[in-house]
């Protein structure tokens, strides 16, 4: 299996070290969208997308606030669609995509990959598809699915992975790849463990932000830990899972990394984390 790290998505907000824990107040910090391609035997397989061509080509179809909270670069070279074609396949070879929620920075780039199968979390469609909350009627752009994707939702079956309940035999995937249920963030977010022959990771999604929340001595810079507090669904189940994660991560059996830390991504990249 042979898997590449991809930023499908650069933002810019206010903050410096208050957000990413570097630089004046009055920098701008630097996220990322932290995606997944991975090479399977019968096709490609995409773990979360980041934003998307529709995304950079009318920036209107997100939302105002979102723009200027986290000030996304809108670059159509950071695209999945674009860098799967720089990698030398077609987006036609993009045959799954496995999300770890659907928030408009990790599904803006579904329609790109009309073709390709979606495997979610049960609950966190249903919340897409039907939100009954102001925060999930403001957080979910149903024009990011506006083409009709071929949605497979999963639940839960009760089977662990490193103590955590976990889904198992993804149907048209392979067996080494499982969605890891880490509510809180939102009321269907889930992780994506992958076996990669040399060692287990998981893309945590959002269920933190920051590389410090993996840390023996856990640290948090306070703009981060507010946005996430502002953006959770579950308090008591984000941080159950938070500090469940922590003790994963301090065993050093999983390598762990969030959507959005630009030090993890550039670490599992091979990228100096140099400002």
């Amino acid at each position: 299996m042979r898997l590449h790290h991809l930023n499908c998505g650069t933002m810019r907000p206010f903050g410096g070290r208050l957000v990413d824990g570097t630089g004046p107040v009055l920098a701008s910090a630097r996220d990322v969208c932290h995606c997944l391609l991975i090479e399977a035997d019968d096709g490609l397989v995409l773990v979360d997308t980041g934003l998307g061509l529709g995304d950079v080509g009318d920036p209107g179809r997100l939302s105002g606030v979102f723009r200027r909270l986290v000030r996304p670069v809108l670059d159509e070279t950071e695209t999945a669609a674009r860098q799967v074609v720089r990698l030398g396949y077609a987006v036609e070879d993009v045959r799954h995509i496995v999300l770890t929620h659907l928030d408009l920075d990790h599904a803006g780039g579904l329609a790109d990959f009309p073709h390709a199968r979606v495997h979610v979390h049960a609950t966190e469609l249903e919340a897409a598809l039907r939100p009954v909350t102001a925060q999930e009627r403001f957080r979910y752009h149903a024009g990011q699915w506006a083409h009709g994707p071929d949605w497979v939702p999963h639940s839960a079956t009760g089977e662990t992975w490193s103590g955590f309940t976990a889904v198992r035999d993804l149907p048209g995937l392979p067996s080494s790849i499982l969605l890891v249920p880490l509510t809180g963030h939102t009321r269907g977010h889930a992780g994506v463990a992958i076996d990669t022959g040399a060692g287990w990771l998981l893309h945590a999604g959002d269920a933190y932000f920051h590389h410090g929340q993996m840390a023996r001595e856990p640290s948090c810079p306070p703009g981060t830990r507010a946005f996430q507090a502002l953006l959770q669904a579950d308090r008591a189940s984000r941080l159950h899972n938070l500090q469940r994660l922590n003790e994963l991560a301090r065993t050093g059996d999983v390598q762990i990394f969030s959507a959005h830390d630009a030090v993890e991504f550039d670490r599992a990249a091979g990228r100096s984390s140099a400002p």
